[in-house]
């Protein structure tokens, strides 16, 4: 199950997100209210790794692990890695309220024989108690997580033969939300002094990866909603690598040093621009949809977006709501050297970010 790779209280946590394009990693200290970073790093995944996030490149993952453990130059060996896609099932259970956390674990199970369309001695299956039902007196709700057995056992046993030690297998999209959570403060209560106290505000968050666009809504310290829309940068990538006879290695260089052919923001850039806006507004659509949630009025979003300057602002001019980049490196206590990599990539390390929370509070999901 999940639960034997969670750890109650682990110092020196390595976030470490695994994409299909990149691996990121992310070492944070906790000192009172303040984060210190102590170590970054980032490298690159040669060729195609990953089919439906299924490793079918090993050695390729391999020599990325490597390097990023390399370039850390940390003695920390233990790590918190996250999965995601279809092999990832989260449902919601209604279970009654006085169940210990022993009967609620044993009720889980029988739970999740009907929940989940798998056999149960093929998936590791956690679960976290959220809280008090809204909907449903006496009753409390349960996020069931499952994953199959393969996805997890095949990245720890690439980890292990790296050097990393694996501590907490959490859900991408809930350690994204975590760090939304941690370096947002708009889940605070607003109370002008002239009245009660209002609604909590929602905050939503969209990661922009390469195959995903990972939308999360978190209010109160609580995740209201999660979903996963099939839409990515590679998209892009390859509509470029298309048009003007690139390797993906040649167009991410020049897409740094900005120096793609001048008809690429018209002929590639804002094409996929168009498709991000419309799917975007549906993503946002169905959050409103599934949670009755009223449209939100501010939209934060991460991911390697660090190359496109004025994304933000074209989503805030189409969609009509503020839109801002949402970087968790930002305020960090970090060392000098750290600085350009902060700015110009730290909205790309908010799941590893999640992650690496992980270390400073006892946690299932």
């Amino acid at each position: 199950m999940f639960n034997k790779l969670l750890a109650k209280k682990t110092q020196h946590l390595i976030g470490l997100d695994i994409g299909t394009r990149y691996v990121k990693a992310i070492l944070l200290e906790q000192h009172k209210q303040h984060i210190t970073l102590l170590a970054i790093a980032c490298e690159s995944i040669n060729g195609h790794a990953f089919a439906d996030r299924e490793i079918k490149d090993y050695e390729a993952l391999s020599q990325a692990l490597k390097k990023v453990k390399l370039s850390l130059k940390s003695k920390a060996k233990q790590v918190a890695i996250a999965v995601s896609g279809q092999a990832v099932i989260n449902k919601l259970a209604y279970m009654d309220d006085d169940l210990t956390d022993i009967e609620l674990e044993s009720q889980i199970e029988i739970e999740a024989d009907s929940l989940i369309p798998y056999p149960l001695e093929e998936i590791y299956l956690d679960f976290e108690r959220l809280g008090p039902s809204a909907s449903y007196p006496n009753k409390v709700e349960v996020l069931l997580s499952a994953v199959h057995k393969d996805i997890i056992d095949s990245r720890l046993t690439l980890l292990n033969e790296v050097g990393f030690e694996t501590k907490i297998a959490d859900v991408e999209v809930y350690a994204l939300a975590n760090a939304v959570m941690r370096f947002t403060a708009t889940s605070e209560s607003i109370n002008d002094n002239s009245g009660p106290l209002v609604d909590k505000v929602v905050q939503c968050c969209i990661n922009i990866g390469a195959s995903q666009l990972q939308f999360c809504a978190v209010s109160d310290g609580k995740v209201l909603y999660t979903k996963e829309h099939n839409f990515g940068l590679d998209v892009l990538t390859q509509d470029s690598c298309s048009n003007f006879n690139l390797t993906r290695i040649q167009y991410e260089q020049q897409l740094t040093t900005n120096s793609l052919p001048e008809s690429w923001h018209r002929d590639c850039y804002m094409l996929f621009q168009a498709n991000l806006q419309q799917h975007v507004t549906r993503a946002i659509q169905m959050y409103v949809s599934s949670t009755h949630q009223p449209s939100p009025q501010q939209l934060l979003i991460c991911g390697a977006v660090g190359p496109f300057q004025n994304l933000a602002r074209e989503l805030n001019q189409e969609l009509n709501i503020e839109v801002q980049i949402f970087n968790p490196l930002l305020g960090m206590q970090s060392d000098d050297k750290n600085a350009e990599l902060i700015t110009s990539q730290g909205a790309n390390f908010a799941i590893a970010v999640g992650l690496a929370l992980r270390g400073f509070a006892p946690c299932h999901i």
